[in-house]
Formats: C-alpha cells, sequence, structure tokens
C-alpha cells in the first residue's frame, strides 16, 4: 500500500510511523521546511495519548523529550484553591501525564517516522487528494490541521474555522522557588492563565485570553501587556514579574463538526478532522494514527477501512468537543458565571473529576500488528 501523508506535524508524524508499522510504503508532504520551528508552545500528552505513543513504539523518546507531571490544580484569581487531581489520569494510574516543547514531540515523531521507513518531503504544499505528488497513493491521510486543504477537497461546501474568542500568548519565566513539576490552571477575569514550574527551574506558561476582538498578532502583546490584562490576579503578576520571555502567541480558533471526513481513498485525522481542544490536541491525534493503522490492517480494503475507522472515531471526538466547548466557555465566563464556578467548584471537582474523565483516559488503543512483506494478510487485498 502507498500512503501520501498530507503534513508533518503531530498527526502527519505520528501517521507515518502507524501506517509503516503495518508495511505501508509512507510519504510525508510537509508544506514548511521546519514544521517543528524554532518556537512554539508546550503540550500536555495525557495517559490515552501515552498509551497510544506505546502502540507506536516511542513511549520511552517522548517521555525523554519532556518532563512528567502528576498533579493538576486549579485556582482562582485570587489564589483560592478550587481544585487538586492527577493530571490527565486516574489517581490509580501509575503512568503520569507528560509535558513538552511541541517541537521537541514533532521532531520526536518525525525521528522515528524515518526510522520506521517513511520518507518525508519538506517545502511540499499539497492540495489535497487530487494534488499530481498525491495521485498516485493508494490511501492519502489528510493531517494538515485545522485549516486543512484536504477538508476543503472533500467538501468545498465546508465551513471555515472562526476565531474562537480567545487567543494565548506562550512564553518562560525563571523563578528560583519553583515547585515540583504541576499543571496549574488560574481562572482569571480576562480568561485563564496555566503555568507549570520545569525541573530546569523555568516555569511555562501560557496565557488564554478571552477577547471580542481579534489581535492582529497575540505575540506582539508582550510581558507588560498580559501583565495589564491580569493585573487583578497577584499569582500571574507575581509570575510575569520574574525575568521573563514571550516565545510565541496565537489565536484559537473552532470548526463546526465535519460531517465528510473521508471517501473511498482519502481520509482526515487530528485537528483536520476534529479539533477538540481541551489540551487534547496531540493526545486525540496519535490516537487517530492508532486506530487508522489497525483499520486498515483488519480490512479486506481501503473504503471498508475509512469507513469503520470513521465510525470507531466518531463518537469519541465528538464528546470531547463538547468538552472542549465547556471549557471555552469556563474561560469567558462573565462575573456572575465567575463567582458561581469559584463558590462551588472547590465542593464539587475533585469528588466528581474522575467520574467525568475515566471515559476519556481509560481508553485503551489496542496494538498494532506486525507489518507484513509483500502481499498477505494485513494490508487491503486492491493495495497490495
Amino acid at each position: 500500500m502507498r500512503a501520501a501523508v498530507i503534513g508533518g506535524g503531530v498527526a502527519g508524524a505520528a501517521s507515518a510511523i502507524a501506517l509503516a508499522r503495518i508495511g505501508a510504503a509512507v510519504t510525508v508532504y510537509e508544506a514548511y521546511n521546519d514544521p517543528a520551528g524554532p518556537v512554539g508552545s508546550f503540550v500536555s500528552l495525557s495517559v490515552n495519548g501515552l498509551r497510544a505513543l506505546d502502540a507506536l513504539g516511542c513511549l520511552p523518546a517522548v517521555q525523554e523529550a519532556g518532563f512528567g507531571v502528576e498533579r493538576q490544580r486549579m485556582w482562582s484569581g485570587r489564589g483560592k484553591p478550587l481544585g487538586d487531581v492527577p493530571r490527565g489520569r486516574r489517581s490509580g494510574d501509575p503512568l503520569h501525564s507528560v509535558t513538552l516543547m511541541r517541537a521537541d514531540l514533532v521532531r520526536t515523531l518525525r525521528d522515528e517516522a524515518v526510522r520506521s521507513g517513511a520518507r518525508i518531503l519538506t517545502d511540499r504544499r499539497l492540495t489535497g487528494p487530487h494534488d499530481p505528488a498525491a495521485t498516485g497513493a493508494d490511501l492519502v491521510v489528510g493531517a494538515d490541521g485545522i485549516w486543512s486543504a484536504t477538508r476543503r477537497a472533500l467538501d468545498p461546501t465546508v465551513p471555515e474555522p472562526v476565531y474562537a474568542g480567545l487567543y494565548s500568548v506562550s512564553g518562560t519565566s525563571t523563578r528560583t522557588d519553583a515547585e515540583r513539576p504541576s499543571f496549574n490552571m488560574v481562572f482569571a477575569r480576562r480568561g485563564a492563565f496555566v503555568h507549570i514550574p520545569a525541573p530546569d527551574g523555568t516555569v511555562w506558561w501560557s496565557a488564554q485570553v478571552a477577547s471580542a476582538e481579534q489581535p492582529a498578532d497575540p505575540a506582539a502583546i508582550g510581558i507588560d501587556g498580559l501583565a495589564a490584562l491580569f493585573r487583578t490576579e497577584p499569582a500571574v503578576l507575581s509570575l510575569l514579574g520574574a525575568p521573563s520571555s514571550v516565545r510565541t502567541g496565537t489565536l484559537l480558533h473552532v470548526l463546526a463538526p465535519v460531517t465528510r471526513r473521508h471517501d473511498d481513498r482519502t481520509v482526515l485525522v487530528g485537528d483536520a478532522a476534529h479539533p477538540v481542544g481541551a489540551g487534547q490536541g496531540a493526545s486525540m491525534a496519535i490516537e487517530d494514527a492508532v486506530a487508522l493503522a489497525r483499520e486498515l490492517a483488519s480490512a479486506g480494503e481501503i473504503p471498508a477501512a475509512l469507513t469503520a475507522f470513521d465510525r470507531v472515531r466518531h463518537d469519541r471526538t465528538g464528546k470531547l468537543a463538547k468538552t472542549a466547548a465547556a471549557n471555552r466557555d469556563a474561560k469567558t465566563a462573565g462575573p456572575v458565571p465567575a463567582w458561581f464556578r469559584d463558590a462551588f467548584m472547590p465542593f464539587f471537582f475533585e469528588r466528581f473529576y474522575e467520574k467525568a474523565t475515566g471515559w476519556l483516559y481509560d481508553h485503551d488503543p489496542g496494538q498494532l500488528p506486525a507489518a507484513v512483506s509483500g502481499p498477505g494478510p494485513g494490508l487491503p487485498r486492491h493495495a497490495r
């Protein structure tokens, strides 16, 4: 089977690994020379994403590229504790969430894809499954993100992403009193502020600012601008007052549910199919890669495999999209909803956290079958 993967970020690299593992000849077409980039924000992988990485055979490499985060703590803007729970896992799960820079995650997955036999071509922006470079492939995987050209090729009437009323500015600060790595989220008047002490003594942070007006360049707001926006949150001001630097700024977008995610030879994965947010974008993309490879290995034909893949992923990603919408609403809440959140969250969050998130973290992606050589079980018949 010849597979063309459009997009070389997390979704594309993970898909390349998974497809190469089942014996496909994979070519990744990446629009940028370096999809990881020299700067960027951090990503967190919860245990469901880590188990999918384990199925791909690259969990240790990703763990080495980042650091484990055991706890998740929620705070009001005034510093009132709102909840303290295991980060991205159930309390009894020995596997801990991993946080790392997005660039390091992409680089690690790309290196593994190459070791698995995939070919990665950079500076190659494909327009979709009908691009001349992809026409010789038996399978086209659209892993080209929320602004996916592959999605538009599948359905020219699909709505475009729209600004979500939030933007993020991410950076690092230097603190000598940093605690052990823990995920901290401060619910502020103007959005939310996430910060994670890293083992090297720095603090990685991301300000998620609620704004009806879309800024031209979020990164240009700078430390002084963020301090003004979060002037009523003492803990945030203390962190920004330490030596700090901005790494990146990003406008956050939402996408209406995608109703056509595949045809007989093309399939969407990751943000191209379901930009879920909720800190699960990378994990869902890696889960997609494992699920797609498993269905291709077990189905008799590619069309049947893509239909089965869409069926097994639809409900899970749809449920997570609703969770993400609720999380966005919490970050853009007005003063009255925020008062109720701060008053009642300490009584309910820790009691119901595991019940509410168990379906997400208990997911077992399964293992990939061994690769086959030439015609034989495991590859779609018409692709042999």
